[in-house]
Order: C-alpha cells, then structure tokens, then sequence
C-alpha cells in the first residue's frame, strides 16, 4: 500500500474520521469514464489513426522543414509530434525567441501549439487520436503561414549552414 503524508492543522485533523486519505484511492466514476474511453479507442480503432495520420502529420512537417531554416528537427510518433527551431541547423543553437513568436502567429491562425525543451525552442502537439488528414491540413497550412509571416529579420537570422 503507498504511504503518504496529510499535513493540516490540529483542528482539522481532530474533525477527519475517516480511516486515511489518498490520491491513489479508488473512484467509481472515473474509473467507469476510463473504462468507456479505452472501450471508445479500441471500438473506432483510433490507435490505427494515429499512426496513419500520424506519419502523414510528420510527413508534412518534413516538408515544413525543407521549406523553413528555423526548423532544426522533427521529431516524435504517432500523433505527438514536435518541431526543433533554431537559428543555425548545424550548430543547432537553440532560437527561443523565435519559438515564442511562432506560437504567437500560429494562434492568431487558429492553432494552439505548445513548447517545451531544455531552451524552450522546441514546439509541441499531440492532437486528438480521432484527427483527420484535413485537419492536420489545416494546421500545416497555418504553421507554414506562421513562418512566413515571422520577420524577415528573425528567418534572415537562421542559416541553412
């Protein structure tokens, strides 16, 4: 059985009467609502989505990559998928600045993305297992507007070198 600790005051320790507390406790409901959801998953095959439209999520970042010389690298699976930006792809210095004002552009588009990296210069999504290809479309279309619509100066800043 975990172990755990409860810290509060006297007074409101004196008032609990039940036996402990904890996280790891079951929950009827929420287990039944998991239950449902892998029940979901299985029955629509989203798992086979996911990888389906997961390379072709990643084929179309590739092609991102090909065009944008502030995209350093792409990785992931599936559906997770993330972009690298940096300002020289062989010295691959981080460009966090960069980062933050291509998920600025990207939600002016309509798409929310995330970020993460030791330098904050990688770019995160991981969207619903049941995505389409249109929709990853869609949000290609508004990451490439993204970039093109970054200064000159901050794209004139990363080298292909």
């Amino acid at each position: 059985m975990p172990i755990g600790l409860t810290a509060t005051r006297p007074e409101i320790a004196a008032s609990f009467k039940g036996l402990h507390i904890s996280t790891f406790g079951g929950n009827p409901v929420t287990s039944v609502a998991a239950k449902a959801t892998i029940e979901v998953i299985e029955e629509d095959r989203l798992m086979d989505n996911a990888d389906t439209v997961g390379r072709y999520f990643r084929d179309g970042l590739e092609a991102l990559k090909e065009k944008h010389v502030l995209i350093g690298d792409v990785r992931g699976m599936g559906l997770l998928q993330a972009i690298e930006l940096v300002k020289n792809r062989n010295t691959k210095e981080p460009a966090p600045e960069a980062t933050n004002l291509f998920m600025e552009q990207c939600r002016k588009g309509g798409l929310i993305v995330g970020k993460g990296g030791l330098f904050g210069n990688v770019v995160r999504t991981s969207p619903p297992l049941n995505i389409s290809k249109g929709d990853v479309d869609e949000a290609l279309r508004i990451m490439d507007q993204a970039f093109t619509a970054m200064s000159p100066q901050m794209v004139g800043a990363a080298s292909r070198s």
